[in-house]
């Protein structure tokens, strides 16, 4: 009977371990990007992301989390599910074409009259007061005008968990979008 009771213990003790590898992929939602075709490029601005660029601690597999003032978890359950730099920088141009009609806004260069934009984010991670985090800075070259832009973005939470902190970085992300296409809209 003891041996019974040790191989069932041991069977379920096994089962909570398995179900605590339970792996989760993270992919920002994007909106629909708009379609341009040859002829609408004509005459508009045209707009090449260069780049979005991330940190180390960011750049891995895992979504990060703030536990402390100074104390940073790379999950390792809760993952992107692919680099999140070419998410973030997908997400931009798609949230870059709705946000800016008329103009072409792509992640290959567009030819020698484009403006280029290039972001560095420093920060894209959940922290422990139940707020969002996205910061950094971004770089626009207009007919060689430089305009550079710090931003730091904290949304609060509405629920807990993985799910609600990826859709919570990716709205802030969204509103950093609107706020470079407002900018740019004012260039010449």
């Amino acid at each position: 009977m003891k041996k019974g009771m040790i191989a069932l213990l041991a069977m379920l003790l096994t089962a909570c371990s398995a179900s605590g590898d339970k792996k989760s992929y993270y992919q920002l939602p994007s909106p629909p990007q708009s379609t341009v075709t040859q002829s609408d490029a004509r005459g508009q601005h045209l707009l090449w992301v260069e780049q979005v660029t991330v940190p180390d601690y960011l750049a891995g597999n895992g979504v990060v989390y703030q536990t402390t003032d100074v104390q940073y978890v790379i999950a390792t359950n809760n993952l992107w599910a692919s680099p999140l730099d070419q998410q973030l920088r997908t997400t931009l141009v798609a949230n870059l074409s709705n946000a800016l009609p008329g103009w072409v806004v792509a992640s290959q260069p567009l030819g020698s009259e484009q403006d280029t934009l290039n972001v560095t984010v420093t920060g894209f991670h959940g922290r422990y007061d139940g707020r969002v985090i996205v910061s950094g800075e971004w770089l626009v070259n207009h007919r060689g005008q430089l305009i550079k832009r710090p931003f730091h973005i904290e949304l609060k939470q509405q629920q807990d968990g993985y799910d609600e902190m990826v859709k919570m970085l990716a709205q802030a992300w969204q509103q950093e979008s609107a706020s470079i296409a407002s900018e740019l809209k004012r260039l010449p």
